[in-house]
């Protein structure tokens, strides 16, 4: 080709307006918003019909986040938040992707366009392959797409030179047949989207647990005495978490929340649910707020421990859970006299949050024990984050707060079955336990070597030491860090293969040769020669149930992800003694291999088709800590952030938008910050505004520095907001130009795109 396509969107304006910023979230506007939204994209006829199976109990599972449906009763008409409806409203969209869409245009054509364009072209009919050194995408068939893919990788000098991504929307069922296919082909090489989100606390929560699944159920959050909401927006990204959080207000429970940014939907909420709260003041939910700095969180949560330790000194017996810390616990001692070698003086200005807040805090944590802990990536995504979960776990071990009913922890997952593509063996560095018994069902020896995560992965590509990219579903140049290091290592490839819904900025930034694979979305029928079948998914707190579709295919030429799944492995296995054909023909034969294979799904079969599904064993839940390497629960020592900033620095975190889930961009707004149409925008503390002698919405460009590296990024309009000073808010896909690709967490390897070291140039 004659020119490279945008990697990064484009850098026009589309024209801002600013809003007063709402004081309550979701009620009337959310339903308001939700019912546009799916009248646009499919019309209103056909949208009621979908959003009346989302998320029911014989319905399809929503294609967005991973927060759990009630066990018992569900809404009738509302078991889902607007970014759901807004989530199946793009998967049902009445708009195609036709041979004759990438005919007339050309990949660089598509890739001037933004990631929200990009999007709205529609929904992939029909398989697509560029050929070397063309411009247009143009149609193949299954049988030839399979058998360039297979050609491709047994030309490679070894299976370590592909990389197999998984985003988190697959099914059990195709996850599990993709890592069997990997792994059978010869390689580890399975990154996923876990490395680039909760990836740190899977690492956290299995050092000191046992486990990298949070301990609480959905009806825990009934009987807390305190939440603690830290580093997360629920109110965006996970809506209703708000009801959840609504139920512990009723049943007399605190909620402290703590992060830089106030969202309004922790602070009032209007339950969607109930027509006669969507007027009104709305429900109060957050009692004490905790502003703190961008990365101050282990400085925080070590001021608290301190508390509590001099509250114990000063009554002995009455603050800490001796009976569960004796019984259940180690390491207590090197943790408590590590807070020694920190003062309060030096740790409070790290956090920005004034010492008798911090003390109101600790009161409330001292004073109950049924405590649930929440966080999302605001503190997965830093140099420290295992750090910060870990530290998190010591504060509810000196409580006892693990275990027992209305306690314990909550990663809040993003894509709705990230929990679950792990859990069915999507990992770079599965235990040879897993390994072996795969090895026997299948009667093969599965590689030992631990693969690439998605850093190492990119870092392979761009070394030109992997030659083949595999996306399973996601947007790979969209979701990773430091965008033209990672689009050059694509364009590195010799193949890349995306396995997709809809068009996306990932199928413009290609290597030499590239494949489209579309394939059925939840929402979609999925008939096999056996019969119409059903797909399996986790959520968040460790229930597998089912999801059916209920929509006909957009084309008669997608295929479900199994399908194409076994597609590839018979192109290029050559002495695999797995019938593939037999296994996608009926997905109850995958389940039953998922039996033999992984515990806890006794009766795989027979439990799916439980309505609501079935739990997960969960060592953490019942106490059980014996999978540690004490086989106690592990107190730790943590570091706070060591991060420095020179005159005219700022820290800068990557979020979302209200119209935003993950990479996909539903619209141009973000009402719960008062910004609408336009999405290049940082939000700047006021003060730190009038230093750098900028006014609101004047035109800056941002650079980040990290080892001597500097990245730009162009035309982002400057903000003033209430954040606290020297920190700064933009969205990503637009920052992720600015994060380092080496900028990364200790331990789990995931992107520090929450700590990003960034100068302010006024343009």
């Amino acid at each position: 080709m004659s020119e490279k396509s945008n990697a990064q969107p484009p850098e026009k304006l589309t024209g801002i307006q600013l809003k007063e910023i709402p004081d309550s979230a979701v009620g009337f506007k959310a339903i308001k918003s939700s019912i546009n939204h799916i009248t646009s994209e499919v019309g209103l006829i056909k949208g009621i019909g979908l959003l009346k199976n989302l998320n029911q109990k014989d319905g399809f599972d929503c294609p967005g986040c991973a927060w759990p449906d009630p066990d018992a009763k569900r809404a009738f008409l509302a078991e889902y938040c607007e970014n759901g409806a807004k989530a199946v409203a793009e998967e049902a969209t009445k708009n195609k992707v036709s041979p004759l869409f990438f005919a007339t245009h050309s990949v660089q054509e598509l890739a001037k366009l933004s990631d929200y364009e990009i999007g709205k072209s529609g929904r992939i009919t029909q398989p697509m392959y560029l050929p070397e050194g063309k411009d247009n995408y143009e149609e193949i068939s299954w049988e030839d797409a399979f058998n360039l893919i297979g050609e491709e990788l047994n030309s490679l000098d070894s299976p370590d030179e592909a990389i197999f991504y998984t985003s988190g929307r697959t099914s059990n069922e195709a996850a599990f047949l993709y890592q069997l296919f990997v792994r059978q082909f010869g390689t580890n090489n399975l990154p996923d989207c876990s490395n680039m989100c909760h990836e740190s606390s899977g690492a956290a929560l299995s050092e000191t647990l046992g486990i990298g699944k949070g301990s609480v159920t959905l009806d825990d959050f009934n009987h807390a005495d305190l939440v603690i909401v830290i580093g997360q927006n629920p109110g965006t990204n996970h809506p209703r978490m708000l009801t959840a959080l609504g139920e512990t207000k009723n049943n007399g429970g605190k909620i402290i929340t703590i992060n830089p940014l106030p969202e309004v939907g922790l602070l009032n909420y209007k339950d969607p649910q109930n027509p006669l709260k969507w007027i009104g003041s709305g429900q109060d939910l957050t009692d004490l707020f905790l502003q703190v700095k961008i990365n101050g969180d282990v400085a925080l949560l070590k001021i608290i421990l301190k508390l509590m330790k001099q509250k114990e000194i000063e009554n002995p017996g009455a603050i800490f859970n001796h009976d569960f810390i004796k019984e259940k616990t180690a390491g207590i001692d090197e943790m408590l006299n590590d807070l020694d070698n920190y003062s309060i003086e030096e740790l409070l200005p790290q956090t920005g949050i004034e010492f008798e807040e911090i003390e109101k805090a600790t009161e409330l944590i001292i004073n109950n024990e049924k405590i649930i802990i929440c966080w999302a990536m605001g503190l997965t995504q830093h140099k420290n984050s295992v750090d910060n979960i870990r530290e998190l776990v010591n504060i509810l071990l000196l409580k006892g707060s693990i275990g027992k009913k209305g306690a314990g922890t909550c990663p809040v997952r993003g894509h709705s079955n990230v929990q679950g593509d792990r859990t069915m063996g999507i990992w770079e560095k599965s235990p040879d336990s897993f390994l072996d018994k795969l090895d026997n069902e299948f009667n093969f020896k599965s590689p030992r070597k631990h693969g690439f995560d998605v850093v190492n992965s990119i870092e392979a590509m761009h070394n030109e030491k992997a030659k083949i990219f595999f996306g399973m579903g996601g947007n790979f140049i969209s979701a990773t860090p430091d965008t033209e290091f990672t689009a050059d290592a694509l364009r590195n490839c010799n193949l890349t293969v995306h396995i997709s819904t809809k068009l996306n900025r990932s199928h413009l930034i290609h290597g030499k040769k590239a494949l489209i694979l579309p394939c059925l979305g939840r929402s979609e029928k999925d008939f096999q020669s056996s019969g119409e079948q059903f797909v399996t998914v986790e959520n968040s707190m460790g229930v597998v149930h089912q999801s059916h579709g209920h929509l006909a295919p957009h084309s008669n030429k997608l295929l479900s992800e199994p399908k194409i799944v076994a597609g590839i492995a018979i192109a290029t296995l050559k002495n695999s003694t797995v019938n593939w054909t037999k296994l996608t023909d009926n997905y109850d034969l995958i389940r039953n291999k998922i039996e033999a294979t992984i515990p806890g799904f006794e009766n795989y079969n027979k439990r799916a088709r439980i309505k609501g599904g079935f739990y997960l064993p969960n060592n953490a839940r019942i106490n059980n800590f014996e999978p540690t390497s004490t086989g106690k629960a592990n107190f730790s020592k943590n570091l706070p952030s060591d991060i420095i900033l020179k005159k005219n620095q700022f820290l800068m975190m990557t979020i979302r938008t209200h119209d935003q889930y993950n990479t996909t961009i539903y619209g141009l707004n973000d009402r719960y910050r008062g910004v609408l149409n336009e999405r290049r925008v940082i939000f700047m503390n006021e003060e730190d505004m009038k230093q750098q002698g900028l006014k609101k919405l004047d035109l800056v460009n941002l650079t980040s520095h990290f080892n001597d590296e500097k990245r730009e990024a162009k035309s982002f309009l400057a903000i003033p907001y209430n954040i606290p000073k020297q920190c700064t808010a933009t969205y990503f896909p637009e920052a992720n130009v600015l994060v380092p690709i080496k900028s990364v967490a200790k331990i789990s390897n995931t992107p520090a795109s929450k700590t990003v070291v960034i100068s302010i140039q006024k343009r």
